[in-house]
């Protein structure tokens, strides 16, 4: 009751002094003032970590600037301060009456909470609000255009805290925050970044700023049974140190924990000066950030003066940027003064009382040079003691930076900087501007850290649920193939392949993993998988181990290790084996390859012919008898029993590669039936999952397998075809019967129980067709958990050092029998095969003609016998005669090709010794008629 009368008071004094000043005040709308004093107001928590940093630092500000002739032209900065007392309906009071006294700049609050009511009274009445301390990423210069933050906002270090969690491979934290609007938002960004790192906050701890030590620690308890061991803390510096000893209590600053502050961490430290060794003790291992300020001339001088007046004491980052905010405000009201501005207010007349109210609104005036003075600082750009002062388009604080720190013994040490240009790093931020920004995994480094618990491993950031419960797993109590997965008399309660993998998955990882297995289904049946994953994702199990297989709709809901089995759905028929056949030596070369065969055997006995025809008396003779030589010379080819012998150059070239397609083809037919005498055959009706798409005959799956969805969603088989085994017995009764006696005639199952079930049949039953779909077996873990990654890994070194492959020879071990029913017309040899020797060959045969041609066309050009062209011209031109000119030389054409070649040679030597004689004969005639009579 105290409280609320001394709040009601406090209003009471605040109306009646609105009221006073409105009597006082001119009639007129508007005042000028021209004054040699410039009122610049301050408003914050002065009894505060921040606070009592900040007062010292601007009042050490408006010196400076008052006792420098170099600015502002004589006129004097005069500060008027106001506390907010922490409280948000008090600072608001306190802000309302500083926006009386006619100040042209406010500085403050510290407060996001109280920043946000302000920020809209300062829209109204156009006072530029530079703010030191309120870093809430939701103090946005678009919504509240006069807000200007003079440091830099929360969400550069959220940006920061992401990064160093995924630095050390963290994937979730648990952010433990003031709920309020600097808490809220703050943890709000948080998330944002960490999704971009594929990492989340899994928990947010939220906690009242006056909840006592006993909230706290109900909180902390609560957080210390989930997951995570990774905390981020984002609280107020002035009651942050109170969660540590509440922590340190309950023993959660041992090994194996993370701890991550903001920055208010560092500013308690810094400001207390030395640290008494209790409060030390509850920090040690912690990771924290502290806004980054280069070592400047400027910065140790006035560090130099704080000591002199005051000491260490007080002191922390929030004062430089107070002191820069005062310097802001003074260099932008120079520029604003020199460049025409007048420093006058007016009252809004929308600003009025109504219905009789007390509050007189109307009181406050408004800076009508505001927006000039606004724009002004935002183009300001100088140095200043917490580095560059300038603003980004955004109207953020240029190259926002963090020192990360580690807490350790008496102090801390920095392992290294933040900076929103190269993020971690351990060289100072100012030297890598000059450089290309470099943000690649491998280019982020810091430097090792001390941990809780006083170790330098570092922690893994998380435990089982529950505070070290044992896992609880989920085994499928299978009816058949419990080679896989059974239930068990032994104290493990399981036994099989699948639990052999995890068992020495799980020897394999650094750390223990306290677990329990639990069967899942009544042993009469195989359960259902995507029940026992469902259950996984409902947090019923925290895992499931069996030949489960990974499926699409599984994993959107739970998260697999890599798999251990490869698997895939396969169509098991019953087989016969095949009758022989008479014709079986035809079945090595398809029918294209038998034409193409022959057809080129007897054309390359055509050309071999036509080469050596005039020139070899072996291919030549009657017709008839050409002919037998034509098909005997190529088809003994075959066997390299030809007795011809070749003479011409062409003919020999055209018959060494003939003769090595021969071999080819020979060697190859050879060995191709070979293999389809000797190999057994087996034939089946069904070729593969095609066959059984188009038919209609019943197909067999086992019970509680993917391959019901599957076949009937995603191949559209009607599920009344469908029939469900339990076992490999009930497979085998229902292939004996076959579909026409009640059982099935193929059924769809994965590989892995396929080719245990092969073992047994002694090769009556065989898979027909390839897999027909993809995937594999792996173990199911709820969703984010930070064991799929590890238990991956340990698969992947069994699976490497052979222990994987051990384990499969001691469960899986089966007779050796072809599983694949043998498909003759695959192995058939089609002309896809041969087709480049044939090329090969048809180009010789072709340039062998060719050449043969034009050579013989030479020979034909040079005879012409004397009697067949005086018998030509003799005869009278006509369409008959023309008929006859052509027969009689096309005959002459064939008649000298089919010359021997000594024949036409001894003509063409006749022909050239006459025609020499008959030019001799017309020189001599010639020389006597031109002799005298």
């Amino acid at each position: 009751m105290l409280g609320y009368f001394y709040i009601w008071r406090k209003l009471c004094i605040y109306l009646w002094f609105l009221c006073s000043t409105a009597n006082d005040s001119a009639s007129s709308n508007s005042s000028s003032l021209k004054p040699k004093v410039i009122n610049i107001g301050a408003f914050f928590t002065l009894n505060s970590v921040i606070g009592q940093a900040a007062k010292p630092a601007i009042q050490a500000a408006i010196d400076d600037v008052n006792t420098n002739p170099n600015i502002l032209n004589g006129n004097q900065l005069k500060l008027i301060v106001r506390d907010t007392n922490c409280s948000g309906f008090f600072g608001t009071i306190e802000a309302l009456q500083l926006m009386e006294s006619h100040i042209v700049v406010a500085i403050g609050p510290q407060s996001s909470g109280i920043a946000h009511v302000i920020s809209h009274v300062v829209n109204e009445l156009h006072v530029p609000l530079l703010s030191f301390g309120a870093t809430d990423p939701t103090l946005s210069s678009m919504q509240y255009p006069y807000f200007l933050r003079t440091t830099h906002s929360d969400y550069f270090q959220m940006y920061a805290i992401a990064d160093i969690v995924e630095y050390y491979g963290w994937r979730e934290v648990i952010a433990i925050f003031v709920d309020d609007d600097y808490g809220r938002s703050g943890i709000s960004v948080l998330g944002d970044s960490l999704v971009k790192k594929r990492a989340k906050v899994s928990y947010k701890a939220a906690f009242s700023p006056g909840d006592s030590e006993s909230k706290i620690t109900d909180l902390l308890v609560e957080v210390n049974l989930m997951e995570s061991r990774v905390y981020v803390v984002h609280v107020n510096p002035d009651t942050g140190v109170n969660i540590f000893s509440v922590a340190k209590s309950l023993n959660m600053m041992a090994d194996g924990y993370v701890w991550i502050v903001t920055d208010w961490l560092p500013s308690y430290l810094d400001s207390m000066g030395p640290v008494d060794s209790n409060t030390m003790n509850l920090l040690q291992g912690v990771l924290t950030l502290r806004h980054y300020t280069p070592d400047t001339d400027l910065k140790k001088s006035f560090m130099s003066k704080w000591k002199g007046s005051a000491g260490s004491a007080g002191f922390n980052s929030y004062a430089l940027y107070a002191y820069d905010s005062v310097w802001l405000a003074a260099h932008a009201l120079e520029i604003f003064l020199n460049e025409g501005g007048n420093i006058s207010f007016s009252y809004d007349p929308n600003l009025h009382d109504t219905n009789g109210s007390m509050l007189h609104l109307a009181s406050l005036p408004v800076f009508n040079g505001g927006e000039q003075l606004r724009q002004t600082l935002l183009r300001m750009n100088f140095t200043g003691l917490s580095g560059q002062i300038e603003f980004n388009p955004d109207k953020h604080l240029v190259h926002p930076a963090y020192d990360i720190l580690n807490v350790v013994g008496t102090g801390t040490r920095r392992i290294g900087y933040w900076s929103n240009y190269s993020h971690l790093s351990i060289v100072p931020p100012e030297k890598l501007y000059s450089k290309p920004p470099n943000t690649s995994t491998g280019s982020q480094h810091l430097y090792s850290v001390i941990w809780p618990g006083d170790t330098t491993t570092t922690p893994r950031g998380w435990v089982f649920p529950n505070n070290g419960q044992p896992l609880r797993i989920a085994v499928p109590n299978r009816v058949g193939y419990k080679e896989f997965a059974s239930k068990d008399k032994s104290p493990q309660g399981v036994r099989g392949f699948c639990i052999d993998v995890f068992e020495a998955a799980i020897s394999l990882l650094p750390y223990a993993v306290p677990h329990t297995y639990m069967l899942f289904g009544d042993g009469k049946r195989n359960p259902s998988y995507d029940d026992i994953v469902y259950k996984v994702s409902q947090n019923v199990y925290d895992a499931a181990v069996g030949d489960i297989t990974i499926v699409t709709n599984r994993t959107k809901i739970v998260d697999f290790t890599q798999p251990y089995m490869e698997s895939g759905l396969v169509v098991v028929v019953p087989v016969k084996e095949a009758k022989s056949n008479p014709w079986a030596f035809l079945k090595p070369f398809t029918r294209e390859m038998w034409f193409v065969t022959a057809a080129f055997f007897l054309f390359v006995g055509a050309v071999v012919w036509i080469l050596e025809h005039r020139i070899n008396h072996e291919f030549r003779g009657p017709p008839r008898q050409q002919l037998i030589t034509i098909c005997w010379f190529s088809f003994s080819t075959m066997f390299f029993s030809h007795r011809e012998n070749t003479m011409s150059t062409l003919g020999r070239l055209v018959l060494i590669i003939w003769l090595f397609v021969v071999l080819i083809i020979n060697s190859s037919y050879t060995a191709s039936l070979t293999s389809i005498l000797t190999v057994q055959q087996l034939t089946s009706g069904i070729q593969g999952i095609d066959s059984l798409i188009s038919g209609t005959e019943p197909i067999g799956i086992q019970d509680g397998s993917f391959a019901l969805n599957y076949l009937v969603d995603e191949l559209n088989i009607a599920q009344s075809r469908i029939v469900k085994l339990k076992n490999p017995e009930a497979y085998l009764r229902a292939l004996e019967l076959g579909p026409k006696k009640g059982g099935v005639a193929a059924i769809v199952d994965e590989l892995p129980y396929i080719e245990l079930f092969l073992s047994t049949t002694n090769c009556l039953y065989k898979i027909v067709g390839p897999e027909f779909t993809k995937s594999g077996w792996g173990f199911a873990l709820q969703r984010d958990s930070p064991l799929a990654v590890d238990m991956s890994t340990a698969i992947l070194q069994l699976s490497e050092n052979g222990d994987l492959q051990k384990i499969h020879n001691k469960w899986l071990t089966h007779s050796e029998c072809s599983s694949q029913v043998n498909q003759v017309e695959e192995n058939k040899l089609s002309l896809n095969s041969f087709w480049g020797l044939f090329l090969i060959c048809g180009i010789a045969c072709v340039l062998a003609l060719t050449i043969f041609f034009y050579k013989v066309f030479a020979q034909y050009r040079r005879f012409n016998p004397e009697d067949e062209e005086s018998e030509v011209e003799a005869i009278e031109p006509s369409r008959s005669s023309r008929r006859s000119i052509r027969s009689t030389s096309f005959k002459q054409i064939i008649d000298f090709v089919d010359k021997k070649e000594a024949e036409i040679k001894e003509m063409l030597k006749r022909k050239n010794s006459k025609e020499n004689k008959q030019q001799n004969n017309q020189s001599f005639s010639d020389g006597q008629t031109s002799s005298p009579s």
